[in-house]
C-alpha cells in the first residue's frame, strides 16, 4: 500500500495555493482522492490531512462510544468542528485557508510531513522545533533502554 513518507517544503503562490509534493500526490492519485479531509492536530501546530479513511477512523470510534458521554461529545466536536475538506485542483495544489494558517502559523511556505496513512502541514519553523524535540525524546528513550539492559 502507498504511504506518505518523507517531507518537503513548498512555497505558497500569490493566490494562496501550494503544491502538494509530487510523491504525496502519487499516493493520493493511487487512492483516487481529489478531496482531502483535514483536521487541526490536537497537540501540535499542524494540520493532519488524508483521505476519507482518516475521517472514517475517527467516526468508527465515535460509533463505538456512548453518545451521552462527554468524551464522545468532545471527540465529535474535534473531528467535525475542527475538521474541513480541502480540494486538490487539477495541478495538485490546495488553497492555504485561514483554517490552516491560524492553527499552524503558516505564512509563505508549507512543510509537508509524511505520517504513513496521512500527512501533516506545518510552518517550517515550528516543524524544525518539533523535529528537534521528538529526536531528543527518542534519544533519551534509547539511552534509558540501553542503560536498563547493561549489566
Amino acid at each position: 500500500m502507498e504511504r506518505f513518507l518523507s517531507n518537503a517544503v513548498n512555497r505558497i503562490d500569490a493566490k494562496g495555493r501550494v503544491s502538494v509534493p509530487a510523491h504525496f500526490r502519487s499516493v493520493l492519485q493511487a487512492r483516487g482522492l481529489t478531496d482531502l479531509y483535514a483536521l487541526q492536530s490536537i497537540d501540535m501546530a499542524a494540520i493532519d490531512a488524508g483521505g476519507m479513511d482518516l475521517l472514517e477512523r475517527f467516526e468508527q470510534r465515535l460509533a463505538d462510544d456512548d453518545p451521552f458521554m462527554r468524551a464522545s461529545d468532545d471527540m465529535s466536536f474535534y473531528v467535525h468542528g475542527d475538521g474541513a475538506f480541502l480540494k486538490l485542483d487539477g495541478t495538485g495544489r490546495i488553497t492555504v485557508t485561514d483554517f490552516i494558517r491560524e492553527h499552524t502559523g503558516i505564512s509563505d511556505e508549507v512543510h509537508f510531513v509524511g505520517r504513513g496513512q496521512f500527512f501533516q502541514m506545518w510552518s517550517p519553523e515550528r516543524f524544525a522545533e518539533h523535529r528537534k524535540t521528538v529526536r531528543a525524546r527518542l534519544l533519551a528513550q534509547r539511552e534509558a533502554q540501553a542503560g536498563a539492559q547493561s549489566p
